[in-house]
């Protein structure tokens, strides 16, 4: 979905809570992977590449002890007040 909205010109940020969090560092999507689906590297490259961020919640990282300097280059660490900042009004929000 988020690659989608961005190869149609959408501003798009994805807010990682909890494990996915992990997804903001370098090689962990390289580990999942899904019979006859995309593959996640390639989703995540292509998300990195079309402008698209990634928000990780602060709480959720650092409970894990995870190093903010390791994050990727489009990610940052964003709690939920700094996340609904960037969406502001009358954004289009999906959650499955």
């Amino acid at each position: 979905m988020a690659t989608a909205a961005l190869g149609a010109g959408k501003q798009v940020a994805v807010w990682l809570t909890k494990e996915a969090v992990r997804l903001a560092l370098p090689g962990y999507g390289e580990a999942i992977a899904c019979e006859g689906c995309p593959s996640l590297p390639q989703l995540l490259g292509q998300f990195a590449d079309g402008g698209g961020e990634l928000l990780a919640c602060p709480i959720c990282f650092n409970a894990r002890n995870l190093n903010e300097a390791d994050l990727v280059a489009n990610a940052r660490l964003a709690g939920a007040t700094p996340m609904l900042e960037w969406a502001g009004e009358g954004a289009t929000v999906f959650s499955y």
